[in-house]
C-alpha cells in the first residue's frame, strides 16, 4: 500500500484515473441532465428515490453473496466459473491492489447499463419517472464505487458515517468473509443477520482465498 493515496485530494485524483468511475460519472451526469430537461416533476419523483434507497442495501447483499462470492463448480470435467466472481476472488487475495477494486468495465457494457435502461423504461409509467429512477440508481452506483475504493486506500474517513462503512468492509476482508457484506448501506446485513459484533466472530483463515484457489478464467 506504499503508493496508496493518503489525502482526499490524492484519493480523488487516483479515483478519476480509473475507467469505472469515469463511466459512472458520465452516465450519472447524462441522466441527471436528461431528467432536468424532461421536466414535469410530480410527487412520484420523490417516491422513486425512496424505493431505490430501500432496496439498495438488499441489492448490495444479494450481489455480494450470490454473484461476487459465487463458487465455481465442476461439470463434465470442466470448471464452470465467470469473470466477475473470478475478479472478486483476486480482489480478496490482494485487497490493497487498486487495480482490482473497481467494477469491471464489461459489467456496464453488457449488464448494468442495458439492464437498468430496459427495466426502468419498461416498468416506469412515464419517461420522466424512468429518468428519475435511472439517475438515482447511477448516483448510488457512483457512490458505491467511491466508498469501496476509499476503504482500500490509506485515506482514513473523517466522518462517523463513513468510518462505520470503512470498518464494516474491512472486517469483511480482514476478519471473516462470511459476514459484513454491505458496502454503502448496512441494512441488508442487519436484516439477513450477517452483522454480528466482531468480537463474537472467529477470525477466518480464508479471507484471502474465500476457501478457493484462484482459478484461471
Amino acid at each position: 500500500m506504499s503508493d496508496s493515496p493518503t489525502t482526499l485530494g490524492a484519493a480523488i485524483r487516483t479515483f478519476a484515473r480509473y475507467p469505472s468511475p469515469r463511466i459512472l460519472a458520465v452516465a450519472t451526469a447524462t441522466l441527471v441532465a436528461a431528467r432536468s430537461v424532461l421536466g414535469e416533476w410530480s410527487r412520484a419523483d420523490l417516491l422513486i428515490p425512496l424505493i431505490v434507497l430501500a432496496f439498495w442495501p438488499i441489492q448490495e447483499w444479494l450481489i455480494h453473496v450470490f454473484v461476487l462470492h459465487y463458487r465455481p463448480f465442476g461439470l463434465f470435467g470442466r470448471t464452470i466459473d465467470f469473470p466477475v466472481p473470478h475478479s472478486h476472488r483476486a480482489h480478496h487475495a490482494d485487497p490493497w491492489n487498486l487495480d482490482l477494486v473497481f467494477i469491471p468495465t464489461h459489467v456496464f457494457t453488457y449488464y448494468s447499463i442495458p439492464l437498468q435502461l430496459f427495466l426502468w423504461l419498461k416498468l416506469a409509467p412515464t419517461s420522466q419517472l424512468a429518468a428519475t429512477g435511472l439517475a438515482i440508481y447511477f448516483v448510488l452506483t457512483l457512490h458505491y464505487e467511491w466508498v469501496h475504493y476509499l476503504v482500500h486506500t490509506r485515506y482514513g474517513p473523517r466522518s462517523r458515517f463513513y468510518d462505520r462503512l470503512w470498518r464494516n468492509h474491512r472486517l469483511h476482508h480482514c476478519k471473516n468473509e462470511n459476514y459484513w457484506f454491505g458496502v454503502t448501506m448496512l441494512g441488508g446485513d442487519r436484516l439477513l443477520r450477517t452483522a454480528p459484533r466482531f468480537e463474537t466472530v472467529a477470525t477466518s483463515a480464508t479471507c484471502r482465498t474465500l476457501g478457493l484457489e484462484l482459478i484461471d478464467a
